[in-house]
This record gives C-alpha cells, structure tokens and sequence, in this order.
C-alpha cells in the first residue's frame, strides 16, 4: 500500500516538473535570447546556454531615450487607470451592496454584460468620438478607455466583498456619527483589502498588457505606452531584431513580476475569498 502511494506521489512530482517546464520555457527562451547576438539566433543545434553571453542589448536599450519614454508612459497609464477604477469601484460596489433600488440587478447585469463586447467592435466609434472631442493622442483618453475596460469585473469583484461585511459594524460608526463616505473609507475599505489589491493588480495587469487600444488611440510616438511602441519601433515589416525584441519583453515583465512577489499574498487570498464566499 506504501509502495503504491510513493508511486503515485512521485508520478504526480513528475508530472507537475514536466507542466512547470513547459509553462516556463518561453519565460526562459527569451532571457536566454536577449543574451545572444542576432548571429548565433539561428544555428542548428540552437544553444540552450549562451558560451558567450553579450549585453549589448541592455546597453542600449537603457541608452534609448524612446524605450524610456515608452515605458514611462505605460507606468503613467497603469498607474492612473488602476487609481482611478479602484476610486469608482470602491463607490459603485459600495452602493449595489448597500443599496436597494428599482432594476438593481438589471443594471449591474448590463454593466457585466459590457465585457461580452469585444474590443475590436468597440475602436471605430471610440476613435470617431475622441477625435470629435479632442481626446486622441492624449493619455487621459487612454486611461478612460482602459478604466471602462476594467471597471465592469471589477465592480463585481469588489461587490462580493463588501457584501461579506457585517452591516452592524456600519451601523455602529453611524451612531459616532460617521458619514457614509466616512465608513466606507475607514471601515468598509480596511476590511476588504485582499479584494482592493487584486482589484488593482488586475487591473494594472490588464492597463499593462493593452495593446489594442493604445494602438489605435495614440498615434503620437511620444505618448506611445510599451507595447504599442515595440510593435512599431521593433518590429519590421521584413527583418526583425529578435534579440533586442526578447531584451524590451524581458524588461517589461518586471513591473508585473514585482507585483506578484510583493502582493501574491493579497491576490491569492482576494481570489480565493471572492470565489468561495460569492
């Protein structure tokens, strides 16, 4: 009996090896590549440790005053979508907890269903109205574009948790005659921070990661975010520099890589909650 536990659990290691090697490969193919010249790229058998790693990349990259723009603006964007969804997430979910009112689920069924659109269906009359309204290449159009993106999940999200919040404790600071913003704010808010940082987190991950809107509401290459910018200064139309490609990838992934070793705790236990106690 001993003998075949100890088979399945070692089977089950080897399988779990084998699925971590698969999912990280990439990760590692293109650290790997951002050490290599464009000249060793493509020979046959390809080297799986570069004998002669290079740095000429990261050099340059660092000494490109448009990669740093590009990434200062991607930083600005991020940072400025998830302030602003977490402020109007807070308040919208706070009132469909709270709150009772004609067509309340109707509603927060529409704000949901906004999500089934997709994007692309969604570019042509959001370029003709900020064009028409003077909101193109500018980065607050932007940020509003991507904080309607982010806003309907994750007002749902967010809703869950304060549903779990006694209301006897709001009802408390009432009687010390706290507000209604103040008890969301002192009291509401501090006892859902695992829902308030996986909030933030997915919606910078998700402000981060846009390509599609930055791509067509931005056409001014000093307001570019990171990935709009690689795609356009990085990639040719015939030849492509995949080394220094790997290099800007490899540098974007830190910001996201950062948040998930200083707030994982928060995010596994804001999903985690959200999923059982919805």
């Amino acid at each position: 009996m001993k003998k075949a536990q100890w088979s399945m659990n070692t089977i089950s290691v080897l399988i779990t090896c084998m699925f971590l090697i698969y999912l990280m490969f990439p990760l590692y193919w293109m650290i790997l590549t951002s050490f290599k010249d464009n000249s060793v790229l493509f020979i046959l058998p390809p080297e799986w440790i570069p004998s002669d790693p290079v740095l000429k990349h990261y050099k340059g990259l660092f000494s490109d005053t448009t990669f740093l723009t590009y990434y200062k603006n991607s930083l600005l964007v991020s940072f400025g979508t998830t302030a602003i969804t977490l402020f109007v997430a807070m308040l919208a979910g706070y009132g469909f907890s709270r709150f009772q009112f004609r067509f309340k689920q109707l509603t927060m069924f529409t704000i949901l269903s906004t999500q089934m659109l997709p994007v692309v269906s969604l570019l042509i009359a959001l370029y003709t109205i900020y064009n028409n309204i003077g909101l193109l290449n500018t980065r607050s159009g932007l940020i509003m574009a991507l904080t309607t993106a982010s806003l309907p999940f994750s007002i749902w999200m967010i809703k869950v948790f304060f549903d779990n919040i006694p209301i006897s404790l709001e009802e408390s600071a009432k009687i010390d005659g706290a507000n209604r913003l103040g008890i969301l704010f002192r009291i509401v808010v501090p006892l859902s921070k695992p829902g308030i940082f996986s909030i933030g987190i997915y919606t910078f991950i998700l402000s981060w990661d846009d390509f599609l809107y930055s791509i067509t509401l931005i056409n001014k290459n000093e307001l570019r975010p990171l990935n709009a910018g690689i795609a356009i200064r990085y990639i040719g139309e015939l030849s492509y520099d995949w080394a220094s490609i790997m290099t800007v990838c490899v540098t974007s992934i830190v910001p996201i890589t950062l948040l998930f070793l200083f707030f994982q705790k928060y995010m596994v236990s804001g999903l985690t909650a959200g999923a059982v106690k919805g």
